[in-house]
């Protein structure tokens, strides 16, 4: 949700700040703009639109202290007096902000009746720059540390004053990382928008600001009270942001995925108890909390760690999670799975289970993340950045890692030992597989289709709700997953000649029970896609488009099941001239609840 770039330093920081944006468009693209100090003035640029859009009204305009955004809208609509930066009345303070300030209608009320205040936008994030103002009596950082103290709720903030010569942040609930070059300062929402500059990294903390001046940084909690903090080193370069050729990321990404899958097991088989979780009690049941595609994920997870390791597994929408005083134990193995590790409701269940006392860990791509932080434990992915909106490598890492998970939970050596050589065999595998023009050729039959149904049992159940989701994302084309089985309650209403529907199917123990479903389909003119690792003369006859994938144990098939959804999706949405990175209204990271 938002995506913001600051930069204190010797350079022209409005075109750094420009080219850091366009990185972090994958966090909102409704509008965007930046501030800059010149002549002890504040200017602001900002627009309705995209990056590109902000770009075109800079007139070869130089500073070397500037904050720039780029939002996703919650409170009010994506226009031009919505978009950041936002001034105080007086127009001495600039702010940017992600997240949601919960009390701004109060704190809004009390500026404006009390105290004669205006307000020009319908954001929540204008009340900030007011409060600022409001407490300002010569000493900024003194007047920022107040307003934190009235706001409540979510937030990432940049903030800057006429009169000051710094840059003064804080966050609470939402990313803000800190780059530190030589004689010059960066902030951000990850650290994409300077890779090309410094690699070295400060992970801001709950309830911490930075305080930028020209070659000093201080780093405090909410109190002012000055913290010894760790700088890091990113551990990837510039080219894992960029396209490399390809015409997406999202496709890059997709084609990634042998690596993804080998980085993300690379050293854990050789030692499972040592994945990265201890445990404080004996494990009763398994809590996993996720959104999204990371939800899908946690859905393979239960299929898996519940049939080989004979553990109950609990699957919750974190969004639901905790709002309905959910039954947890002190045996309890919570875990959280998020790709950014910012999600907003994964975080907060986390947060209550600890209180609770029951074991904590996490499954996160990004390293110093909210979550990582607040598990202190759990199994990273390794996947990279993953910029396209709509993930692909991040959920196949994921239910890499939920293998894992399973194996340290089993404790069969021979067991283990299975898994871990098919583990290690995956990524050839995967790479043959994606050398395979089939599924573009069958996007190209069925890309003007209205509407898609995926259906599939079993693990592949989750698998199917992964492809609708994709589709749905990218392509804007609505699309239904659900379990085969249920097809005949509902589903099957939709079904006709000129809806598609997708089986996954895999030669498994529920493989006649597909093979019925399929039936049920072509005795209604249905057209049918079928995504299976065996063909025989039935299938054949059934299915009117058939995607060969290699066959997997089971554990690891809704692996190779998924990637042919994965580039249908893309192809799909590529022959209908979707924005395939940036789909409309998403954003990669929901730090908001």
């Amino acid at each position: 949700m938002c995506g913001i770039v600051a930069y204190y330093g010797h350079q022209n920081g409005i075109s750094i700040s420009l080219k850091g944006l366009k990185r972090l468009e994958y966090r909102g693209y409704d509008s965007a703009g930046l501030a800059f100090l010149e002549n002890n003035q504040i200017n602001i640029i900002k627009n309705k639109g995209k990056i590109k859009d902000l770009i075109g009204l800079i007139n070869g305009e130089q500073a070397n202290i500037v904050i720039s955004h780029t939002r996703w809208a919650t409170h009010g609509q994506p226009n031009h007096i919505n978009a950041h930066p936002h001034f105080s009345m007086d127009h001495s303070i600039a702010i940017v902000h992600n997240g949601i300030i919960e009390n701004h209608a109060d704190l809004k009320k009390e500026l404006t009746e009390k105290y004669n205040y205006k307000f020009q936008s319908e954001t929540d994030s204008e009340v900030i720059a007011h409060l600022i103002q409001f407490f300002y009596q010569g000493n900024f950082e003194e007047a920022f540390r107040k307003m934190l103290s009235k706001i409540e709720g979510a937030f990432g903030i940049v903030a800057l004053h006429k009169k000051h010569n710094e840059l003064i942040c804080a966050r609470k609930g939402s990313p803000l990382v800190l780059g530190l070059g030589e004689n010059e300062y960066f902030i951000a929402s990850d650290p994409s928008p300077f890779l090309d500059h410094t690699k070295n990294v400060i992970y801001l903390e709950e309830k911490q600001m930075a305080i930028i001046s020209e070659n000093h940084y201080e780093v405090k909690d909410f109190n002012g009270l000055n913290l010894d903090v760790e700088m890091e080193e990113i551990p990837f370069g510039i080219e894992a942001i960029q396209k490399q050729g390809f015409k997406h990321f999202m496709l890059k990404e997709i084609n990634e995925q042998p690596n993804t899958i080998r980085d993300c097991f690379t050293g854990k088989l050789r030692n499972i108890e040592g994945i990265g979780i201890k445990l404080k009690t004996n494990i009763q049941r398994v809590v996993l909390v996720a959104c999204g595609t990371s939800y899908h994920a946690a859905l393979i997870g239960k299929y898996i760690i519940e049939k080989k390791s004979n553990i109950p597994v609990i699957v919750e929408h974190a969004s639901e999670f905790r709002y309905r005083k959910p039954m947890l134990f002190p045996s309890d193995l919570v875990m959280a799975i998020s790709q950014s590790g910012e999600t907003a409701d994964t975080l907060e269940a986390i947060r209550l289970a600890k209180k609770i006392g029951c074991n904590v860990a996490g499954i996160v791509n990004v390293t110093g993340s909210s979550i990582a932080k607040e598990c202190g434990q759990g199994i990273y992915l390794h996947a990279g950045p993953e910029i396209g909106v709509a993930s692909t490598k991040a959920f196949t890492s994921q239910v890499v890692a939920l293998n894992l998970l399973n194996l340290f939970l089993n404790k069969n050596p021979y067991y283990q030992y299975e898994i871990a050589e098919e583990l290690r065999k995956l990524p050839k595998i995967v790479e043959e597989f994606l050398k395979n023009e089939k599924v573009k050729e069958i996007a190209k039959k069925y890309f003007f289709a209205k509407h898609f149904l995926f259906l599939g049992r079993d693990i592949n159940f989750p698998v199917a709700l992964e492809g609708s989701l994709k589709l749905k994302e990218i392509s804007y084309i609505p699309a239904e997953g659900y379990p085969a089985g249920e097809m005949k309650h509902g589903p099957i209403a939709l079904i006709d000649s000129e809806t598609p529907s997708i089986f996954i199917l895999t030669k498994d123990e529920v493989y006649e029970k597909v093979i019925s479903n399929m039936h049920e389909v072509k005795s209604r003119q249905g057209k049918i896609i079928c995504i299976c690792d065996h063909v025989n003369e039935e299938i054949e006859q059934l299915a009117d488009d058939i995607i060969f994938v290699p066959k997997v144990i089971w554990e690891l098939s809704p692996i190779i099941n998924t990637i042919p959804l994965q580039l249908l999706a893309y192809y799909t949405a590529d022959l209908n001239n979707r924005e395939i990175d940036q789909p409309r209204n998403l954003a990669k990271s929901v730090t908001v609840e």
